[in-house]
C-alpha cells in the first residue's frame, strides 16, 4: 500500500477545454462507482459551457470504511482523496479558472468528500453540491472547522432516513458550513433510496445556472 493510492488514478473529462471554459465542475463518485458514472450527470447539468472533470478513485472506493469512522481507520486513502480533489483544483487553476468558478459536486462517498474538502478548505467557490453526504467523522466527533465560504451557495439533498447516511449528521453538516458563512440548501425526501433524485438533479442544474449568471442564491434555506 502506497501512502497516496490515489495520485495516478485517471481523471476524465467531458464538456469545454479547460481554456474556453467559463467554469469546472469536478464531480466526485460514490463507493463502487466510476468517474464514467459520475460524469453522466454533465449531460443532466446541461451547461456546455463548461468543463466537466471527473477523477477517478483508486479500487473504485475513495477510503475503505464507513465516513462515520474515526479519521485515521481510513487513512492514507482519505488524504490522498482529498490531495487527488486539491490537485484536479490546480489543473483547473492552470487552464485559467480561478476557484470562485469551480464547483464541487459529489454523491455519497464522493459528496462527503466534497463536503470535507470545502470545509478543511474554506474560501469562495462557485458551489457545493453534496447529493447524501457530509463532513467525516465519527459521531462524537467535533466536526466544526475555521475559515470563510464567503458566501459559496451549497446544496445538501438526502433521504431521511438514508441506509447510509445518518440524516442528523447531513444537518449538522449543513448548520456548521452556514456557520462558516457558505449560503445553505438543505432538502430532506422522505423515504428516498439511496440515489439521487430528479428533483436533487433539478435543483443542482438551477443552481450551477445562477452560479454562471452571477444570480444570488437564497441563504440558508431549509426544507
Amino acid at each position: 500500500m502506497t501512502s497516496d493510492p490515489h495520485r495516478n488514478s485517471p481523471v476524465l473529462h467531458h464538456g469545454a477545454p479547460l481554456g474556453e471554459a467559463s467554469g469546472a465542475v469536478i464531480l466526485l463518485h460514490g463507493r463502487g462507482g466510476s468517474a464514467e458514472d459520475i460524469l453522466s450527470l454533465a449531460g443532466e447539468f446541461d451547461a456546455p459551457q463548461l468543463a466537466y472533470l471527473a477523477p477517478e478513485a483508486s479500487g473504485n472506493t475513495w477510503y475503505p470504511f464507513s465516513f462515520l469512522s474515526p479519521i485515521e481507520k481510513n487513512e492514507p486513502w482519505l488524504s490522498s482523496a482529498l490531495h487527488k480533489i486539491q490537485r484536479t483544483i490546480q489543473s483547473v487553476e492552470k487552464g485559467g479558472i480561478g476557484g470562485d468558478k469551480v464547483v464541487l459536486c459529489g454523491f455519497s462517498q464522493g459528496a462527503c468528500l466534497a463536503t470535507e474538502y470545502v470545509a478543511r478548505n474554506a474560501g469562495r467557490y462557485g458551489a457545493l453540491i453534496a447529493f447524501t453526504g457530509g463532513l467525516i467523522g465519527p459521531p462524537d466527533a467535533d466536526l466544526s472547522h475555521s475559515g470563510d465560504l464567503a458566501g459559496t451557495p451549497v446544496f445538501f439533498g438526502s433521504g431521511d432516513p438514508d441506509p447510509h447516511v445518518p440524516w442528523k449528521r447531513v444537518q449538522q453538516s449543513a448548520e456548521i458550513l452556514a456557520a462558516m458563512g457558505a449560503s445553505v440548501t438543505l432538502k430532506g425526501y422522505p423515504g428516498r433510496p439511496h440515489t439521487i433524485t430528479r428533483g436533487e438533479i433539478e435543483f443542482a442544474r438551477g443552481l450551477i445556472r445562477e452560479v454562471f449568471k452571477g444570480k444570488a442564491i437564497e441563504k440558508n434555506e431549509v426544507v
